[in-house]
């Protein structure tokens, strides 16, 4: 009986060690994993969130001061959050996360960078006191919602996906490291000649350009002509207007007979009778 009782307490020992790992992996469970999914969830409520990378020596020091303030996350009415930058490249853009850890806090949509110490009290007190309120928030222009920040971090994304396939080229299909950036130079010739196309095509639909019809060059023979024939529509004019001239001429002559022509009837009639009185 001795050696079964001198069992039991190592047995007894490493049940509750099974029993106690999943508790307290359950209790480091507090700390929520924010991905470019669920991000929206951070513009409501009150949030911590911190960036951090595993390869990090600063963010490997803090991980625990995190986790024991997460658990203070239910008293205190915030969410504490984290974010692997190396597995969520967008969020990395779209936050502007130049140096890690970086630790943010959003209250209803407004994001204020904390700056402070780095332990479980000092992060209490920060949520505990309002300590944020004397924090410049970020403005709308570089929040992680606006246009602005939703290209840069379109842009992470693809710079990650580059990545990606230039270790793909290279690891898997055995290609040289020339002949991955080959690869890159034609698509990225292929993609801006497109995208030029799809932007004339898109400018032409909305601001279409006024089409003028050519005018037609006339021919140097028919130039020569009509260059000639100017002299003779002079002579001809001043012909015609010669022959004007004289035609009013005429009629004025005309005009004056007519005018004559009676008086003098009349003189023959008056003169008519004395000349046959005379005659008798």
């Amino acid at each position: 009986m001795a050696p079964s009782g001198s069992l039991a307490v190592p047995l007894a020992v490493l049940v509750l060690l099974l029993w106690g790992a999943p508790w307290t992996h359950g209790r480091r469970s507090n700390v929520r994993v924010i991905t470019d999914e669920n991000w929206r969830e951070l513009l409501e409520g009150d949030w911590m969130i911190e960036f951090y990378a595993p390869w990090c020596p600063a963010c490997q020091n803090l991980q625990p001061e995190w986790e024991s303030f997460a658990e203070w996350g239910e008293d205190l009415e915030v969410n504490v959050a984290k974010v692997d930058v190396t597995e969520q490249p967008g969020l990395s853009g779209r936050f502007i996360i130049t140096a890690l850890p970086t630790i943010y806090h959003c209250k209803d949509g407004e994001f204020r960078r904390y700056q402070g110490p780095r332990t479980k009290k000092d992060f209490i007190n920060f949520i505990s006191d309002k300590e944020w309120k004397s924090i410049e928030p970020v403005s709308s222009w570089f929040g992680p919602g606006s246009v602005l920040m939703s290209s840069m971090s379109a842009l992470f994304q693809l710079s990650m996906w580059i990545r990606t396939c230039h270790n793909y080229f290279i690891e898997d299909l055995g290609l040289p490291v020339w002949g991955s950036y080959t690869v890159f130079a034609l698509a990225t010739l292929f993609s801006g000649l497109l995208l030029g196309l799809c932007m004339i095509f898109v400018a032409d639909c909305l601001c279409p350009s006024k089409r003028r019809r050519p005018q037609p060059y006339p021919h140097p023979s028919k130039k020569l002509l009509s260059e000639s024939a100017q002299p003779l529509k002079k002579v001809e004019e001043e012909q015609e207007a010669d022959e004007e001239d004289v035609s009013e001429e005429e009629a004025e002559s005309k005009e004056g007979t007519n005018k004559d022509f009676p008086q003098n009837a009349i003189r023959q009639r008056s003169l008519g009778p004395s000349l046959a009185a005379d005659k008798s």
